[in-house]
């Protein structure tokens, strides 16, 4: 695995991606902040060398390097899932690529059932912590000692600068930022309503299906991080409606010109 990071690292190298700042990753129907950047180069998953490959309609499957706001930043345009059949080690496999290529930051984003009642469909809600509950752990096996120690803490695996200086922004452009607990489980399949009901139990705010095997390979590499969710339904278990991707990915390419305006403004300022 090592040695196949490094190939990635050096091809994209050569490929003139020299030095990113800040390395972004966009979830489902959330692709819109490449608009955004003034691209200098585009390479499809395809072209790098070990790299996944997106299977989710959804995700474009492209790394887009070039300036947003001033900064030197690397976008995924499209990510991998478990339910697609990865391991977690292999869904990481580019937020390590970014590390070694130079990336000081690591901002993700993501599409998320509300399990919070209180937190409404087409809202953001900033990640202060997560619950793991997809069955694998990127980190599991041999420890690699040059990415980081065996055990990682994780007592604050979302830099709380980085969330200050978000929930700062969020105030002066008036723009609602709910902040909460964030569940990874497995998918594919939407919840139940007495899995609702568990999630809410156990201290849940929202569910989704990615973000925390990234944000712990991150933290393993002492990357900061931070990550934001597009709340697209709201699950209440007790008026629990039928919910599409087509549903979802709508509300996310309406909401995420609220998360486009956040993270455009942090990344001029770290």
């Amino acid at each position: 695995m090592v040695n196949k990071i490094h190939e990635a690292v050096e091809y994209l190298k050569s490929e003139e991606l020299q030095n990113p700042y800040v390395g972004i990753v966009l979830g489902t129907g959330l692709g819109g902040l490449v608009n955004k950047i003034k691209a200098e180069k585009v390479i499809e998953y395809a072209d790098i060398p070990h790299f996944p490959l997106s299977t989710v309609e959804s995700h474009s499957g492209r790394l887009i390097f070039g300036v947003l706001n001033g900064k030197k930043v690397l976008a995924m345009q499209g990510r991998f899932h478990y339910y697609e059949g990865y391991s977690a080690a292999e869904i990481v496999f580019p937020i390590r690529v970014m590390k070694l290529l130079g990336v000081k930051y690591l901002l993700i984003s993501n599409a998320a059932g509300a399990v919070n009642l209180d937190f409404k469909k087409g809202s953001l809600m900033l990640i202060e912590d997560h619950i793991n509950m997809i069955a694998d752990n990127p980190l599991r096996g041999k420890n690699i000692d040059d990415f980081g120690p065996r055990f990682p803490d994780m007592s604050q695996p979302y830099n709380k600068n980085l969330n200050t200086l978000l929930i700062r922004i969020a105030k002066e452009k008036g723009i609602v930022l709910n902040k909460g607990v964030y569940t990874a489980v497995a998918g594919p399949n939407l919840e139940t309503r007495a899995e609702y009901r568990y999630l809410r139990k156990i201290g849940s705010d929202a569910v989704g299906m990615s973000t925390v095997p990234e944000v712990i390979a991150a933290n393993h590499m002492g990357l900061p991080t931070c990550a934001i969710s597009v709340l697209t339904d709201e699950c209440d278990p007790d008026n629990l409606a039928p919910v599409s991707i087509e549903d979802i990915l709508s509300v996310a390419g309406l909401a995420e010109k609220e998360l486009t305006i956040l993270y455009e403004a942090l990344v001029g300022q770290i």
